[in-house]
């Protein structure tokens, strides 16, 4: 969960943050991290469309959005906002969470945290499949849902996940204002998940007796 480089996707981006402790309990809820990937994606929003969004109350969606801007992932867009309605900009363009000693130290938050995350790629995902048949064929054919069983030391893994990191970088960063984006660019979403399947060698030793 660490890297080194300077690029657009990782922790020493200018519009990155390295969750701390306070940060990592803010968003280890599913709502939360919903709500910043939503204004990341889309641009400023107000309580009420982001909870008709998630198919929450708008309540709810106030109370997650102060708990957040508490945090310091989203901030009153004041040039937006009336004195009726309040509109929220996410204040970062990434998370990360990169500090072994801080999840160490907040488990049931870390847990909490990355599992909301996966939950969020598997709606994603999900949603992606059942508009499928209704996708442009040219979409369908660039579609892809791939894994690959290797064996890896924890140096080799590291050094594939910034190998991939550098391709995902050149190429052309999604925004809500898509700048510069040529005709019939749309949003992608990559998923890359490295996940060591540290059960395998137990599970070898038991079909060999």
């Amino acid at each position: 969960m660490t890297d080194d480089g300077d690029t657009l996707y990782s922790p020493g981006a200018e519009d990155a943050v390295v969750l701390d402790a306070k940060g990592l309990r803010a968003l280890a809820h599913p709502v939360r991290v919903q709500v910043v990937g939503l204004l990341r994606k889309h641009g400023p929003s107000t309580a009420t469309r982001l909870a008709e969004l998630l198919n929450i109350n708008s309540g709810a969606a106030s109370y997650h959005l102060r708990r957040l801007a508490a945090a310091g992932f989203v901030q009153e867009d004041t040039e937006r906002g009336n004195a009726r309605e309040r509109w929220w900009r996410a204040v970062h363009r990434s998370t990360f969470l990169n500090d072994l000693d801080l999840a160490e130290r907040e488990p049931e938050a870390t847990v909490a945290y990355l599992q909301s995350v996966a939950a969020t790629y598997t709606m994603r995902t999900q949603r992606a499949i059942n508009e499928l048949q209704t996708m442009p064929r040219a979409w369908r054919a660039a579609c892809d849902m791939s894994d690959w069983a290797l064996r890896l030391t924890p140096q080799e893994a590291t050094a594939l996940r910034e190998e991939l990191w550098a391709v995902v970088t050149r190429y052309r960063r999604d925004t809500p204002e898509a700048a510069g984006a040529p005709e019939g660019a749309e949003r992608v979403s990559v998923i890359v998940q490295i996940l060591p399947e540290l059960d395998a060698a137990a599970a070898q030793e038991d079909d060999a007796r």
